[in-house]
């Protein structure tokens, strides 16, 4: 790795002259830490990084040290848009400095790429979120989100709410993904998570973020035998949804919870996340976990009602208007 040689400060190197075996001790603290943390194998998400770096195909930077990675980050951009996918310095270097270092290398980047007017990133593994002046403070938005996490021992003995005799509870199937972004699009019209991730503001968008659901591991392993979506039994109507995925092998993720503006408060998203439980449960899963917006106390009461309880708070950014 005569390259990538130093022998003094930690210094910036472009990932596309990483070599992939160069980030395995970098990668395999970042997977325990998930696992300790979160309960969460990060091995697919790991993979993919070692995948695309050894083609050398990922944008981004690598914080070196005596010939070393001691942290990375990666981005990527489509259309308009900027997304700053991962953010991870060893424990041992974790400093404010280091990390802001690394987050202002990606975020320059991002802002010289020709086209790109927004960007959006949720960094879980951001240690000094607090200790730091984000980078370009007068275009950033900051949203405060909640993960949180709920025993599955006893969700079997989940009583039944109201809306199970005015809906019609069906399991998720493919063909329903048009008519799913449509409710993804007119359910949050308006929401602040549409402020946070710009692909809930049209069908085509949601199209795109439910394609990415199902086929990458960024929120676990797509698991559509915990996956529901909700009928109006009088107009036959997508009325609701809720998708799970697998982030362990014996813990379950709810991806994606929402209702039509029509239904909302009568019990329908209850008997979904209520039905995902129990059929994560019954599949093996001791706990599920889920991720939420602050401000949307809302749900997070009904999470709490169902056994939720927040663990970690971490922040959502979008940078808009420069």
């Amino acid at each position: 790795m005569a390259a990538l040689s130093d022998t003094h400060a930690p210094r910036l190197v472009e990932l596309r002259h990483v070599e992939a075996d160069d980030l395995n001790y970098l990668l395999e603290e970042e997977t325990a830490t998930w696992r300790e943390t979160l309960d969460w194998d990060f091995q697919a998400s790991a993979a993919l990084v070692r995948r695309f770096v050894d083609m050398h195909a990922l944008s981004g930077f690598s914080l070196v040290m005596n010939g070393r990675p001691i942290g990375y980050s990666y981005f990527v951009c489509e259309d308009h848009k900027g997304l700053l996918g991962d953010l991870y310095v060893l424990k041992e270097f974790a400093s404010p400095e280091n990390e802001s270092r690394l987050l202002n290398s990606v975020l320059d980047a991002m802002l010289k790429t020709p086209l790109v007017k927004r960007i959006e990133s949720q960094l879980m593994m951001l240690r000094n979120a607090a200790r730091i002046q984000l980078p370009h403070w007068r275009y950033l938005h900051v949203f405060n989100r909640d993960f949180m996490e709920a025993s599955l021992a006893g969700v079997e003995d989940l009583p039944s709410g109201p809306a199970v005799r005015k809906i019609a509870i069906d399991s998720w199937m493919e063909f329903r993904q048009d008519e799913a972004a449509s409710l993804i699009a007119t359910a949050y019209q308006g929401h602040v998570d549409s402020q946070i991730n710009d692909q809930y503001r049209s069908s085509a968008g949601a199209r795109r973020f439910l394609m990415n659901i199902v086929q990458y591991p960024g929120c676990g392993s797509f698991f559509q035998p915990a996956s529901y979506v909700a009928l109006d039994v009088l107009t036959g109507r997508l009325c609701g949804m809720c998708l799970s995925s697998m982030v362990s092998p014996e813990v379950g993720h709810i991806t994606q919870i929402c209702v039509s503006k029509a239904v909302r408060g009568k019990g329908v998203g209850y008997e979904l996340l209520k039905r995902a439980m129990q059929s994560l449960a019954r599949h093996s899963c001791r706990k599920a976990s889920l991720t939420v917006t602050s401000s949307n106390t809302e749900a997070i009461q009904a999470y709490e009602r169902v056994g939720f309880k927040k663990v970690r708070n971490f922040g959502a950014y979008v940078w808009e208007g420069f």
